[in-house]
């Protein structure tokens, strides 16, 4: 294998590890080696290069997450360009929509197999649902995946991603050739079925007003 190969494999094996890291939220150093096919001692000397750079946190019991420079990176890139413009059009909708659940409301996008939250208003209520934003979820098994593959109506998950946690999401009519979706998460214990029905209709209507505004937004640029 030539230097140039060796140098392109071990980038590809430390980007593998930051993607899995981002897509988890946290993980362990065995889960993380275990995902990327490496031994845990490569897998730590990959991820000791990501943390060193700030782009991975490893807190004190080892675990690993996004860390501040990936996070600064990415808050840059939402602040310019197709994207910034669509937060801006959704943010209010967001507002109004955690203010009427009481629960946090996101924005997502599709990029290929994933999804990635672009965008939050928390909840103000003392335990909430808050750390989603900026993160990528899988499309399958969860209700925001559902959803931006096309599945009709709001789509319902409980523990898909983190456990005691339900979320419901609806698709929104494509911006500009993306792919986006509104969601609603929170505690599992305050999303029962009454909740979850009021959330539906409030989500559908969020949905409905803010497709006209990117759809007009859409009209306005061409």
């Amino acid at each position: 294998m030539t230097t140039d190969q060796t140098a392109s494999r071990s980038t590809g094996r430390t980007l593998d590890l930051l993607e899995f890291v981002l897509t988890r939220g946290e993980t362990n150093l065995t889960a993380a080696a275990a995902a990327a096919h490496l031994t845990p001692t490569t897998a730590l000397r990959h991820l000791k290069s990501l943390e060193a750079r700030g782009f991975v946190h490893r807190d004190d019991i080892g675990s690993f997450s996004a860390g501040p420079t990936f996070l600064r990176l990415a808050a840059a890139a939402l602040e310019s360009g197709p994207r910034a413009h669509l937060i801006a059009l959704a943010r209010p909708h967001l507002l109004e929509l955690s203010k009427q659940t009481g629960e946090s409301a996101y924005l997502a996008m599709r990029e290929a197999d994933h999804a990635v939250y672009l965008a939050t208003e928390e909840s103000t209520r003392a335990i909430r649902h808050t750390g989603w934003l900026g993160r990528m979820v899988p499309l399958v098994g969860t209700a925001v995946g559902e959803a931006l593959h096309g599945e009709e109506g709001v789509r319902v998950r409980t523990g898909a991603v983190e456990p005691d946690i339900t979320a419901a999401a609806i698709r929104i009519d494509s911006y500009a050739g993306a792919v986006v979706a509104i969601t609603v998460v929170g505690p599992t214990h305050r999303m029962g079925e009454t909740q979850l029905t009021e959330i539906s209709v409030l989500l559908s209507d969020a949905a409905h007003q803010l497709g006209r505004s990117l759809g007009a937004a859409v009209e306005a640029i061409r």
